[in-house]
């Protein structure tokens, strides 16, 4: 295994013991100049940015979308959706975990070229390289993540972060103001560019001196310190893919009707660096085809070694467990889990007929007293409805008021308030029985390749039109028809609803956000997309009442966000100690 990633828990538990770096060294506390004759400690300072990631973890910010609710009302995204989301309560806040990983990238762009990371004088240099385009790539990220969740407007200027760019000390002028978003955006993409010169595409391993990049062949490196600088003991590190990744996120953000100006990242930006990734991964031929299930391919996932990403994904987690902590989580009852993450009716509604036509089209064949026939497969993958099946044994589950079980519709604390459970994202080989418990493996994406897919779609559509290409080998419409074909829609009629839809600019632009809405449900986006596309947050959140095999639509959450809630707040903290930040306008 990468030692480098060996070393991880390690370093944290060294670093998380310093109560600041800049404090005089207290007992065992470590200052700066440790790191210098110390390459794992040096490393130690930037696995801080990895570990950082907000995307290490799955949030579930779905529960305060017109998506999904919790069936806890300690939950801390029932307090945002019902009404109580302030700038001094916010557990979307990427403020403070954001800025502090900035902070540990700053310092160790400050300080990489004092690391002796070798005694010979070219390995050191490409660790140099590597390191520092890591810190620059992390450092993108979080910038991206800091304007997602806190950039905004006051009065009519749209403000971003402050940026800082060196390591603060004690010293530092820390009341600093908000740069524009555009200037935001800028740094973004200048840490882009520094991070695309210094790193490989890929992390793997070559076999002669010819496939090393000429500046290091002409210093003399030879394969043996290639490998052990940019081999495959790297893989899951920044690279230049993953940089790639980052950048077409950030451009669809900037770009956005909530984000854009008349100077800012346009539609077009957004989906040519969308392109660029497609293009490494093979076009619209790498679209994996059993990109739909990645989280259940259990073969797929159990042959994880060595780095590798099974083909629907870019950038992974680590392999971690084998566990069922998501499990315990999120099983209906009868199976012994918490039915924590309860699918509204709003997004069942949102699945189409197996046919591609929606719910709501005359041509649908839609039957209300049988409404989960004939469907968009993705439904059953994604969400447990009434006589769906889960679990080890292929279970039904009956979400019935009238059923007799505890999977019914609000029968016990830990009861669906909808009428559904998730199931995307479970292992169904996981049990949760007392007698025979088991655990498995699993792995948390970064990216996916279907999120950059659907970047291309969004922002295609939005420059070109549906039909339209830029010069690149396919259109938004091409995409989204594949990623339908995929899914097993419209195999009978050549998904005769898109192509009644695939001239219109408006009407794609509503299948293009429905699927990015379907085939990203769960995973943290619908919260911010709604944001960014200035969407009507304020949807009440609706469940099925089934009795007597007779389906009715209830209220099930209000939701309770005010226009000025298209943004984030800055932490109420910060202004106090900060007078020259400005607060987002309505916090």
């Amino acid at each position: 295994m990468n030692k480098y990633k060996l070393f991880l828990v390690s370093c944290i538990l060294l670093l998380s013991s310093c109560v600041d770096l800049f404090e005089p060294a207290i007992q065992n506390n470590r200052d700066v100049e440790s790191m210098y004759g110390e390459p794992r400690f040096a490393q130690g300072i930037i696995i801080n940015g990895y570990v950082r990631i907000p995307t290490n973890s799955w949030s579930f910010n779905d529960m305060a979308t017109d998506d999904a609710v919790s069936n806890s009302e300690t939950n801390p995204y029932f307090t945002v959706a019902t009404g109580q989301w302030a700038a001094d309560n916010n557990p979307l806040d990427q403020w403070t975990n954001s800025r502090a990983a900035i902070q540990y990238l700053n310092i160790m762009l400050d300080e990489v070229e004092r690391v002796s990371w070798s005694e010979d004088e070219v390995v050191r240099n490409m660790f140099n390289d590597r390191i520092k385009g890591e810190a620059y790539g992390l450092r993108a990220l979080f910038m991206f993540h800091l304007l997602q969740a806190h950039g905004g407007r006051v009065g009519g200027e749209l403000l971003g972060v402050p940026l800082v760019l060196e390591p603060e000390g004690t010293a530092s002028l820390f009341n600093i103001p908000r740069a524009t978003f555009e200037q935001s955006m800028q740094q973004l993409y200048e840490d882009v560019e520094s991070a695309l010169d210094l790193l490989p595409m890929d992390y793997n391993n070559i076999g002669n001196t010819q496939q090393i990049p000429e500046k290091y062949r002409a210093a003399g490196a030879d394969a043996d310190d290639y490998n052990r600088v940019f081999g495959q003991d790297a893989r899951q590190l920044m690279s230049g893919r993953i940089v790639r990744a980052i950048r077409a996120q950030a451009a669809l953000l900037a770009a956005s009707p909530a984000f854009s100006s008349s100077n800012s990242t346009r539609w077009e930006d957004a989906a040519n660096y969308a392109a660029e990734v497609i293009d490494l991964n093979g076009g619209l031929s790498g679209l994996a085809p059993n990109g739909v299930t990645w989280f259940t391919n259990t073969g797929e996932i159990n042959a994880i070694g060595s780095g590798i990403n099974p083909p629907e994904i870019l950038w992974r987690t680590d392999l971690q467990g084998p566990n069922n902590d998501l499990e315990s989580q999120h099983y209906p009852p009868t199976l012994f889990g918490n039915g924590l993450l309860n699918p509204t009716q709003n997004l069942v509604n949102a699945f189409p007929m197996a046919n591609g036509y929606p719910v709501t089209h005359p041509a649908s064949n839609y039957d209300q007293a049988d409404p989960y026939s004939n469907r968009d497969p993705r439904l059953r993958h994604f969400i447990i409805v009434n006589g769906g099946t889960a679990g080890p044994n292929n279970t039904v589950v009956r979400t019935a008021l009238d059923a007799g079980t505890i999977d019914g519709f609000n029968q016990v604390e830990t009861s669906t308030r909808t009428g559904y459970y998730m199931r995307k994202l479970l292992r169904q080989d996981v049990n949760l029985d007392p007698v025979s418990t088991n655990s498995q493996l699993r792995y948390k994406p970064r990216i996916r390749y279907t999120e950059i897919y659907l970047i291309y779609a969004e922002a295609a559509n939005e420059a070109w039109g549906p039909l339209g290409t830029g010069g690149n080998g396919y259109s938004a419409y091409d995409v989204i028809k594949a990623i339908r074909t995929r899914a097993g829609i419209g195999t009978d009629n050549g998904d005769a609803y898109l192509e009644s839809i695939k001239g219109d600019q408006t009407a794609m632009r509503e299948m293009i956000r429905n699927e990015r809405r379907l085939e990203l449900c769960f995973e943290g986006f619908r919260f911010w997309d709604l944001r960014r596309w200035m969407s009507n947050l304020t949807e009440p959140a609706q469940g099925v009442r089934i009795q007597n095999s007779v389906h009715q639509y209830v209220q099930v959450e209000n939701r309770v966000f005010g226009d000025h809630m298209i943004y984030g707040p800055i932490p109420l903290s910060e202004l106090l100690k900060f007078n020259a930040l400005q607060q987002n306008s309505g916090w």
